[in-house]
């Protein structure tokens, strides 16, 4: 791999500190006041260059539960 740009590792620096918060790339983006469709525009671009993008936490949206009677 290449060294990354500026810009580049700003925007994968991004994805890295949501990854490690776990947090969903919608609620990162709201915190962090960066435009959702910007952050998922360079996890792709990034992939696509070759560059090893963390995992998305993705949250349940479903949870299993028992009903006990």
């Amino acid at each position: 791999m290449t060294d990354l740009t500026s810009t580049q590792a700003y925007w994968l620096g991004h994805l890295f500190h949501a990854s490690s918060r776990q947090l969903a790339l919608s609620e990162y983006a709201e915190e962090q006041g960066l435009e959702l469709a910007s952050l998922l525009a360079w996890e792709q671009r990034l992939e696509v260059q070759g560059v090893p993008v963390p995992p998305r936490h993705r949250p349940l949206r479903f949870v299993a539960v028992e009903v006990v009677r």
